[in-house]
């Protein structure tokens, strides 16, 4: 009898812990389901982004209206102005925003110091991220800009190409880059950050013997190289180069990987439409929606977003090797470094 009962609470046990996990995803799918039913009744929701009019943002916002029946007000600005909107909203205690897409920087260090940022919840499509794109609990990634070179083709043939960051500091290629600002926030100075941590500064004290050129406005410096000003530009966030399609320019990707600034979505305290804020970011990272991202040359931050690509470049750069970001903590440190090398 005892052993019979002991084979039958054996047996049982087994059942038992085999149905727990099914059991919990289910829970986990009523619970969600119960958010989406109170993010319909909030009925809308205002967003802070500094998309500044990108289609595949449009995109993706349009799916998001049409799938779940929820009304998106959007603030579309650049990121310094949704930072200050953001402080002046949070210290008046006036809440509007319910989401914002903002740098990791701002989010992670200025605004939870802040307690300007509440806890995100569950956000079931996090499962999804990539290994090199961690969520936490106040924020997810969303997407990414990501920093490479681009050079002129007619000038640059494929076996001169730097196939690295160190090898800007061959002599044939002097007189030959142009470059942003790296003593200013901005794509300068995400690659002086990374590749100065990385390589060090002497790095760079070599680099500004190459005679660089500087110029500030991204979107020129991408014209530049298409018509021949320059042969480099070593500062080229991958989603601009997009509309050079056809042009005498081609995208290279270092081999020891890219500097990139993330973009993470995050819940505001005291959002007014909290269920709707984490539908909205949950969708931000269905795979439809990365892969509209993936499409406009925008960093993704999920598994499977290559697989779903049919166009050779989108596919090249969906899964591109990344050198890291700057730390706010780290911030005035490399402006300063920056500012005592390239005076």
């Amino acid at each position: 009898m005892t052993a019979k009962f002991n084979r039958m609470l054996a047996t049982g046990l087994v059942a038992l812990f085999a149905a727990l996990p099914a059991q919990a995803q289910e829970n986990a799918q009523q619970n969600w389901d119960a958010v989406v039913a109170a993010a319909k009744k909030e009925g809308s929701i205002v967003v802070y982004h500094a998309q500044l009019g990108a289609a595949h943002w449009k995109d993706v916002v349009r799916a998001f209206e049409s799938k779940y029946g929820i009304k998106v007000q959007e603030y579309d600005a650049r990121a310094s102005e949704l930072t200050e909107r953001i402080r002046v909203e949070q210290t008046s205690k006036r809440y509007v925003a319910d989401v914002e897409f903002h740098g990791k920087a701002s989010i992670a260090q200025q605004q939870i110091e802040t307690d300007f940022i509440a806890e995100i919840g569950n956000i079931p499509n996090a499962k999804n991220l990539r290994d090199d794109y961690p969520a936490d609990k106040y924020s997810v990634p969303a997407w990414s800009q990501i920093v490479c070179m681009l050079s002129n083709t007619n000038l640059i043939k494929p076996e001169d190409e730097p196939k690295n960051w160190t090898d800007l500091l061959d002599p044939k290629y002097k007189g030959k880059l142009l470059a942003d600002d790296m003593r200013a926030v901005g794509s300068g100075q995400t690659m002086f950050g990374v590749t100065f941590k990385k390589y060090g500064a002497e790095f760079h004290k070599k680099l500004n013997t190459q005679d660089l050129v500087f110029n500030r406005d991204l979107q020129i410096n991408s014209r530049r190289i298409a018509r021949g000003e320059n042969a480099i530009f070593i500062h080229q966030i991958i989603a601009f180069a997009s509309e050079l399609k056809g042009l005498p320019v081609k995208v290279l990707l270092p081999t020891d990987g890219c500097p990139y600034t993330g973009i993470r979505g995050a819940i505001l305290k005291g959002a007014p439409h909290p269920n709707a804020a984490r539908v909205f970011i949950n969708h931000f990272l269905e795979l439809d929606s990365q892969v509209r991202y993936a499409n406009a040359w925008m960093g993704t931050v999920i598994k499977g977003v290559a697989e779903k690509l049919t166009d050779a470049d989108a596919k090249r750069y969906a899964d591109v090797k990344l050198m890291g970001e700057i730390d706010y903590t780290e911030r005035d440190a490399m402006l300063k470094a920056a500012v005592e090398i390239y005076k």
